[in-house]
């Protein structure tokens, strides 16, 4: 990323890279509040908009994610309140308050982030391994793998152990956050 050092504001290079490696994954976060891709795409766009036009300068590069999680659920939840939202959907004061949480924002910031690390450590393994590797995280046995990819279960598991073999120090070093979000 890159800032320029005096003023620690985004330059266009780095608000570029800022924009395509962080969209995506607050899209994502924004539904987890919103429940509509389409309005979370448009907020998400909203709060890097809001970067851009106040050339907002941050101490240092860690707290530009941080930002962009707070912002981004700062305007779900002002979406969540807003006149429009409440005419057309209802969602109860409690159902807000629970948002609203510390703890349901940062956990959610987690399972967003580990989601993001283990599909960057998928997406480098051969492609069979990838698909496999997809389906047994959405549950599906090995049998079903099998059967959906169409291949034989002897073919599944083989490329399962060849995928958690390359997977294993790939991810190592996130064990812990990702048993926080995926044993919890």
């Amino acid at each position: 990323m890159n800032i320029n050092s005096e003023t620690h504001q985004l330059t266009i290079k780095g608000y570029k890279k800022l924009f395509d490696s962080l969209y995506p994954l607050l899209c994502l976060f924004a539904n987890k509040y919103i429940y509509d891709m389409e309005i979370s795409k448009d907020l998400v766009q909203d709060v890097f908009i809001k970067i851009w036009e106040d050339k907002i300068v941050f101490k240092n590069e860690n707290n530009i994610k941080s930002y962009l999680y707070t912002s981004v659920k700062n305007k779900s939840l002002d979406y969540l309140k807003s006149k429009h939202y409440k005419s057309t959907d209802n969602f109860s004061v409690n159902q807000i308050e629970q948002l609203e949480n510390e703890s349901y924002f940062l956990r959610e910031v987690v399972v967003i982030e580990a989601s993001s690390i283990i599909e960057k450590a998928i997406n480098t393994l051969p492609n069979k391994c990838a698909k496999i590797i997809r389906l047994s995280i959405k549950d599906f046995k090995n049998s079903e793998i099998a059967e959906e990819l169409n291949i034989s279960i002897n073919t599944v598991k083989a490329q399962k152990k060849i995928a958690y073999k390359r997977l294993k120090p790939l991810l190592k070093d996130y064990f812990v956050l990702i048993a926080l979000v995926f044993f919890d």
